[in-house]
């Protein structure tokens, strides 16, 4: 779950700490924040939730965000944090693979 609320926090613009893994920096008006990982609550609250899902709902189409929004969907119609959490991190997941690409057996980059 720690590693999933990271990667949200990526997608969301924080950026690693550079002395400690444990930390996540954010930029804001008056300066850097420092954010521990642990008091990352996107798996628990809509209050961190909702924003990410905004964010992806206006930054994308496609395939992958038809997908997403048919499970996004769902899970807010249904109250479900749970399954609106998992559906984030799948489309994140999903959007980093398309980023980076795909790799063979040797580890090579599949063009």
């Amino acid at each position: 779950m720690e590693q999933n609320n990271k990667l949200i926090a990526e997608f969301m613009g924080l950026t690693n700490h550079h002395n400690d893994s444990s930390m996540m920096v954010r930029e804001t008006l008056q300066g850097n924040e420092v954010v521990p990982i642990d008091v990352l609550q996107y798996h628990t609250s809509w209050d961190w939730l909702m924003p990410v899902i905004h964010k992806i709902l206006k930054d994308n189409d496609g395939t992958e965000f038809f997908n997403f929004s048919a499970n996004i969907s769902h899970a807010l119609f249904n109250n479900n944090i749970n399954n609106a959490y998992k559906s984030v991190v799948e489309f994140i997941k999903d959007q980093n693979t398309e980023v980076i690409g795909s790799f063979d057996e040797n580890g090579d980059l599949i063009f």
